[in-house]
């Protein structure tokens, strides 16, 4: 595995030849087909092909992988092109093996709103062994506010793919609700009707676990958030489902603020089978231009973590997201725009922008001017920030990794992943 940086005068062609691969593989690996021209500065994944297929006549997906001793979802991660799918034609070139150097088995989350591509889930559910429909609401009587959740739970279990219920205090303005999140932890009667919708929720849908997000707990609430938690998995988990609660990115345990204060870890760690640190959003919307996930940042909370709760209950957060802001920032005014990594490419490669990489955060950046002649300047993730967070869950053994979200492609991520690590 190589990771190569794009130089001027470089075509996929040029460097394919460079490494020996076919153009069509290094394409793939790296969404280059969505990209207009390759970017001075961008990151480019470089994976050997170990083993190659010719599709004869006659032959289907389902003959060969088995000709070759392999499943389904392995020839799906050696071929992106395929999308998830068995459709082959003859004389079509499938990779069989790619290399890999797995350093761990790991668990692997990701987060999707009903509304995805659903052939863009389809390209992305062999890769990881959890799925999580966003979001499952609460009334004030403690009933479930439902999710048009069918199509994505049928989908994932299709792939061998577990869903997980992902039960949350947002609301239909797009909020957390902390005033809904204390009706439900101080209310007994409330938390027994809540319980009661989620089991029967769950046996009906084909749910195999439960994750818990409760955002701005009141610090006043937040011991009897781990009692809660505490609740669910002391009747969850005789029914067979692990329960997974989210944390917000802690550095310590008297970090001041409304989001820290109502999650303490030792009474959320100690009460669930599962946390996920939600290790990004420093770069975010209102913020000034930042790294989302900088590495350093990331470390210090997974440090801090790993204090309270042992290593293979923590789900490492990865932003599946850049954001381009608008200069100069304005404190309370500015307001940057999501995008996805590989959107962020497409619009460097737009604008003649060359990508720079912050050694400090390990994170890849650029400025632009548009067309009305303002100055942006966009933070996002590429295969070199992703590495250095996968070596941080080898190097302190953490369970896996959780993607918010998986709306968005991001090639050079998934394949980064199957070449390092093992997934459950």
């Amino acid at each position: 595995m190589e990771i190569y940086i794009v130089k001027s005068g470089d075509t996929a062609e040029s460097i394919a030849t460079q490494y020996n691969i076919p153009a069509f593989v290094l394409t793939a690996l790296n969404n280059l087909s969505d990209i207009p021209n390759l970017v001075v500065g961008q990151a480019l994944l470089i994976l050997q092909p170990q083993r190659y297929h010719t599709v004869k006549q006659g032959e289907t997906l389902f003959s060969i992988a088995q000709s070759y001793g392999i499943d389904l979802n392995t020839i799906y991660r050696n071929n992106p092109n395929l999308g998830g799918r068995t459709l082959v034609y003859p004389g079509q070139t499938l990779i069989i093996e790619f290399e890999r150097n797995p350093q761990r088995r790991i668990d692997v989350n990701g987060y999707a709103y009903p509304y995805i591509d659903k052939n863009l889930l389809r390209r992305t559910l062999p890769y990881i062994n959890y799925m999580t429909p966003f979001t499952y609401g609460i009334t004030n009587s403690g009933n479930l506010v439902q999710l048009d959740d069918e199509e994505l739970i049928d989908l994932a279990l299709s792939y061998g793919v577990a869903p997980l219920m992902h039960l949350s205090t947002l609301t239909e303005s797009g909020g957390f609700s902390n005033e809904l999140a204390s009706l439900v932890l101080n209310n007994p009667d409330i938390q027994d009707t809540l319980i009661s919708e989620i089991i029967a929720n769950m046996q009906n849908k084909g749910y195999r676990g439960l994750d818990i997000d409760f955002e701005f707990v009141y610090p006043q609430d937040s011991l009897l958030y781990g009692e809660f938690i505490g609740k669910l998995r002391n009747t969850l988990n005789p029914l067979g489902y692990e329960v997974i609660a989210a944390l917000a990115p802690k550095t310590s345990d008297t970090q001041r603020g409304l989001l820290y204060e109502g999650h303490n870890y030792r009474a959320v760690g100690d009460n669930s089978d599962a946390v996920l640190l939600m290790t990004y959003e420093w770069g975010y919307t209102y913020g000034p231009p930042l790294a989302v996930a900088p590495i350093r940042n990331v470390r210090q909370v997974v440090e801090y973590a790993l204090t309270i709760i042992s290593p293979e209950k923590i789900f490492l957060g990865i932003p599946n997201y850049g954001y381009d802001w608008t200069l100069p920032y304005v404190k309370g005014e500015s307001r940057a725009d999501s995008i996805s990594n590989v959107e962020a490419i497409q619009i460097a490669a737009r604008n003649g922008a060359e990508i720079q990489f912050d050694e400090v955060s390990q994170s890849p950046w650029f400025r632009y001017t548009d067309d009305s002649g303002r100055v942006h300047e966009v933070w996002f993730e590429d295969v070199r920030s992703i590495q250095q967070k996968f070596n941080l869950i080898n190097e302190k053994g953490l369970r896996g990794a959780g993607y918010w979200n998986l709306m968005r492609p991001f090639q050079q991520n998934w394949s980064l992943l199957d070449y390092m690590f093992d997934v459950r």
